[in-house]
């Protein structure tokens, strides 16, 4: 798997005068944790010293704040001080980050991006197979996705793209912090489970992310993490023999609460 690891942190990087200066401020623990982590996802971004969540969605201090799990003025605090000693700055709304060759070997993540480049094929067939097999009521629309990010990272960035674009036309234009959570679900499970909760909320009409949330919990409490796991769910709960016994008034161990939604129009092909 092409995929970097690692930034260049010196033994002397705390007698740098820019650091040395950081730790004599009040919240210096504070910041220096938010300069290793904009080091850390500007390795992860690969992009010449660039941090961004996409090429085409740059990172806000809210969305750096809720990924850094810092308070707002923290990281605010943060990135004021790491500007004003000329260690980051703000590109037409991108942040980047100064001297950037000192922290990585740029040639070699250059010679990683070409080999991802190659990858990028897979990745947009596997993103044919499920745009090409979603039907019903909701609509998705393929995105193009970018070719710079690592092999994990491309990944997970065109699964967003895609849950993006069906969160987009069909609940409402997605926020910062909807996107950062949106991005930790399918860290942990499959588009296709994602856009399935997603049309659940349309078919309620419940165009809420709070309400897909619920709806993504509720499944992983279930054991469901994904769509085939949730398709054996509905089969059981549509098994004749099981509505026997719940109007006799047995039980089966297994709660009801997936009984009334129909879930026949939104099936994958695929």
């Amino acid at each position: 798997m092409a995929d970097v690891k690692w930034i260049k942190i010196t033994t002397s990087m705390f007698e740098d005068e820019k650091i040395d200066y950081i730790e004599s401020l009040p919240e210096a623990d504070a910041i220096l944790i938010v300069w290793i982590k904009l080091l850390t996802l500007a390795g992860k971004c690969n992009a010449g010293g660039y941090v961004f969540l996409t090429e085409t969605i740059p990172y806000t201090e809210e969305m750096l704040a809720h990924k850094f799990r810092r308070p707002l003025n923290t990281v605010k605090l943060a990135l004021a001080t790491l500007e004003r000693l000329g260690m980051i700055n703000w590109n037409n709304g991108n942040l980047y980050i100064y001297n950037w060759g000192k922290h990585q070997n740029i040639e070699g993540m250059e010679k990683i991006r070409e080999q991802t480049r190659k990858r990028v094929a897979k990745h947009r067939k596997k993103i044919k197979k499920i745009t090409g097999n979603v039907t019903g009521s909701v609509t998705v629309t393929p995105s193009n996705a970018t070719e710079e990010d690592l092999e994990e990272d491309l990944d997970i960035d065109h699964k967003t793209m895609i849950v993006v674009d069906v969160f987009n036309q069909n609940i409402h234009p997605i926020t910062p912090l909807e996107l950062e959570k949106l991005t930790d679900w399918l860290r942990d499970l499959p588009e296709e489970l994602v856009i399935e909760a997603i049309k659940e909320a349309v078919n309620n009409g419940v165009r809420k992310m709070s309400y897909i949330e619920a709806i993504l919990n509720n499944w992983k409490n279930d054991g469901i993490t994904t769509i085939d796991e949730l398709r054996a769910k509905q089969r059981e709960r549509g098994d004749p023999n099981r509505k026997a016994a719940k109007n006799s008034g047995e039980t089966t161990g297994t709660t009801d609460k997936y009984d009334s939604i129909n879930f026949s129009k939104f099936e994958y092909k695929g």
